[in-house]
C-alpha cells in the first residue's frame, strides 16, 4: 500500500495511491463505514490499514490533478546516516566510522517533494550536494530492540528522501555538520510512503540519485555498511523511536548542484522524489 498527502482544490487530505490515481481516505471511510484518520501521520500512529485496502477498484483522482505534499510536515525525529556507503566516503575524502554516523535534522529545513531547493547566498556556501536516499518510517513506539525481527516489527514502511549538505561549511570542521545540513529546504521526503509488506527484501533495493534526468550515482542497500534493520535496532538504544520517525539511510554519492538543476532520488518499488534548485 502506498500512502500520500496531497492538495486538491485547495484542500489537504491523505490518500491511497493506486494504479488509477489517488483514492481519498475520506472516500474510503464512507465506503467502508470506517474512521481512519485523514492524515498520513495519523494513519501511521493508529496502525489501522485494513479499511484502506478497499481503495483498489474505487474511483480515484488522477495524479496530474493533485499537488503532492510532504507526507507530514513535522516528523517526530529525522535521523540521517552519513558515510553509510564506501563510495560516498571516498567522494568526500572521509573515513567510514565503525558505528552509524548518525545526525539529526530539524523539520524546519524541509521542502515539499516536487518543490524548490533555495541555495543560500554564495558567500555562505558555494558547494552544495544533494543525495537521494532510502528512508525507514517507524510505526511503533520502540526502545532497546533486541534483534532484527523486533526491528522489522517496529517499521511501518519506507520512503525516498533528498538530503542536502553544504560541503564547504562541513569541510571547515566536522562539528559544523548540523549547520551544514540544516539550511532551509535542505531536506525532503515522500511524496509516497510504501508499507513494509510491499517490500519483500529491503536489502535488494537499488538507491539512485539523479541530476537533470541522468543517473548520477546508484548502489544497492545490501552494500551499506549498516543496513536498515540494524539501523533501527541500533538507534532504539539511544532514543525511544516513535511512529513517524524517519531514518534516512545514506547515499552512494551526492550530486553537486547549482541553480537551475533538477535533482532527485529514486528507489525502485518505493518511489521517486525531485526538486528544482533556485
Amino acid at each position: 500500500m502506498k500512502l500520500i498527502r496531497y492538495s486538491f482544490h485547495g484542500e489537504v487530505h491523505a490518500g491511497v495511491l493506486t494504479a488509477a490515481g489517488v483514492v481519498p481516505v475520506a472516500a474510503i471511510n464512507l465506503y467502508t463505514a470506517s474512521n481512519v484518520p485523514d492524515s498520513v501521520l495519523g494513519i501511521i500512529e493508529s496502525g489501522n490499514l485494513e479499511p484502506l485496502r478497499a481503495a483498489e477498484g474505487m474511483t480515484a483522482i488522477p495524479c496530474q490533478d493533485i499537488l503532492p505534499l510532504l507526507p507530514y510536515p513535522v516528523p517526530p525525529k529525522i535521523w540521517c546516516i552519513g558515510l553509510n556507503y564506501h563510495s560516498h566516503a571516498l567522494d568526500i575524502n572521509a573515513v567510514q566510522p565503525d558505528e552509524p554516523g548518525s545526525f539529526m535534522k530539524p523539520a524546519s529545513c524541509m521542502t515539499r517533494p516536487g518543490g524548490e531547493i533555495i541555495l543560500p547566498p554564495a558567500h555562505i556556501t558555494n558547494d552544495v550536494d544533494a543525495e537521494g536516499e532510502l528512508a525507514v518510517i517507524i510505526g511503533k513506539k520502540s526502545q532497546y530492540l533486541r534483534d532484527h525481527a523486533e526491528a522489522l516489527d517496529a517499521i511501518f514502511g519506507y520512503t525516498v528522501t533528498l538530503d542536502l549538505t553544504a560541503l564547504d561549511v562541513l569541510s571547515k570542521n566536522p562539528r559544523y555538520l548540523t549547520r551544514a545540513k540544516s539550511f532551509d529546504t535542505f531536506f525532503s521526503f515522500g511524496p509516497v510512503i510504501v508499507t513494509k509488506d510491499e517490500i519483500a527484501d529491503v536489502d535488494a533495493l537499488e538507491v539512485i540519485t539523479e541530476r537533470n534526468g541522468e543517473v548520477f550515482s546508484r548502489d544497492f542497500v545490501r552494500n551499506m555498511k549498516t543496513r536498515p534493520l540494524e539501523l533501527v535496532r541500533f538507534h532504539s538504544d539511544y532514543q525511544t523511536l516513535h511512529p513517524g520517525d524517519i531514518i534516512s539511510t545514506g547515499c552512494p554519492k551526492g550530486a553537486r548542484i547549482k541553480k537551475g538543476d533538477v535533482v532527485g532520488g529514486r528507489v525502485e518499488g518505493v518511489g521517486a522524489i525531485s526538486a528544482t534548485v533556485r
